[in-house]
C-alpha cells in the first residue's frame, strides 16, 4: 500500500483552444486534507473533476491510490478504459458539489441508500443501519424521513455527504461545498467536514473558506491561471506566502 493517494505529473487540460490546466504537478498522501484557492477560472474544479475522471486530461499523468485515472497503460502506451470499468473505479472517490443534488421525491434515508443497494448490491436492512448512523454522524438524526424541500440548504449539504461516505470512499472531493449556502449555515457543513479530517478521510478540497483552509488542511494549493503558483503548509502559504500573486490574493479575501 503506497502512501500517496493522489498523484498528479504534469497534468494539462484543455477546453477547445482554452487550455485549463497547464501542468498541474501535485502530490496528497493518504490521510492527508489539502486545499485548493484561487480565484474563479483558475483551474481548481477542473482538476477536481480530473482526479474522478468527469473529465478527461489531454495530457500527464494522474493517479489515484497508485492507479491511473481513467487509462491503463501497456507497453508504453495509453488505452482509455470502458466507461463501465471508470465507473467502478469512480465509486471509490466520494464527490461533494455546490448544489446538493438530491433526488427530491427521496427522504434523506432514501437518498443516501439508493447507491449502496443498486449499485454495490447490498443488503437493504444493512445499509439502512449504515444511513441512519451516517446521517446521525453528520448531525441529521431527527431527519431521516425528510425529503430535501423541506430541510436547509446546509442540511441537504450534510445529506449529501453522508450519501458520498455511505459508498466508503477512500477519497473524498469537495468543489466549494458552502459556496451555495446562507453564510449562518457554512459552519455545519465545515464542522462535519472537520470530523471527516479528525478521522483521517484523505480529502482534496476547493473552497473559499480560508479559515477552514488554515485549520484543517495539511497542504494549502493557490491556484491561479491553470498553475500552481504556490503550495505548502497553511502557515507557509497563508502567513507568509512567497508569490506576490498570492498576497494580492489573500489581501482581498482575508
Amino acid at each position: 500500500m503506497t502512501d500517496v493517494m493522489v498523484s498528479a505529473e504534469g497534468v494539462h487540460k484543455r477546453f477547445g483552444h482554452n487550455e485549463v490546466l497547464k501542468g498541474i504537478t501535485l502530490t496528497v498522501n493518504r490521510g492527508q486534507v489539502m486545499c485548493l484557492l484561487g480565484p474563479s477560472g483558475s483551474g481548481k474544479s477542473t482538476f477536481l473533476r480530473c482526479i474522478n475522471h468527469l473529465e478527461k486530461i489531454n495530457s500527464g499523468r494522474l493517479s489515484v491510490d497508485g492507479e491511473l485515472v481513467g487509462y491503463r497503460e501497456a507497453n508504453g502506451k495509453l488505452y482509455e478504459l470502458h466507461e463501465r470499468d471508470v465507473a467502478r473505479k469512480r465509486q471509490e472517490i466520494g464527490m461533494v458539489f455546490q448544489s446538493f443534488n438530491l433526488f427530491p421525491h427521496m427522504t434523506a434515508l432514501q437518498n443516501v441508500t439508493l447507491a449502496p443497494i443498486q449499485v454495490l448490491g447490498r443488503r437493504r436492512d444493512e445499509t439502512e443501519q449504515r444511513a441512519r448512523e451516517l446521517l446521525d454522524r453528520v448531525g441529521l438524526s431527527d431527519k431521516y424521513n425528510a425529503h430535501p424541500v423541506s430541510l436547509s440548504g446546509g442540511q441537504q449539504q450534510r445529506v449529501a455527504i453522508a450519501r458520498a461516505l455511505a459508498m466508503d470512499p477512500k477519497l473524498m472531493l469537495f468543489d466549494e461545498p458552502t459556496s451555495a449556502l446562507d453564510p449562518e449555515l457554512v459552519g455545519e457543513v465545515l464542522d462535519v467536514m472537520r470530523d471527516l479530517a479528525r478521522s483521517g478521510m484523505t480529502m482534496v478540497v476547493v473552497t473559499h473558506e480560508i479559515g477552514f483552509a488554515r485549520e484543517v488542511a495539511d497542504t494549502v494549493v493557490f491556484m491561479d491561471g491553470g498553475v500552481v503558483v504556490e503550495a505548502g503548509p497553511p502557515a507557509e502559504v497563508l502567513g507568509a506566502p512567497k508569490h506576490e500573486r498570492t498576497r494580492a490574493f489573500l489581501a482581498k479575501v482575508l
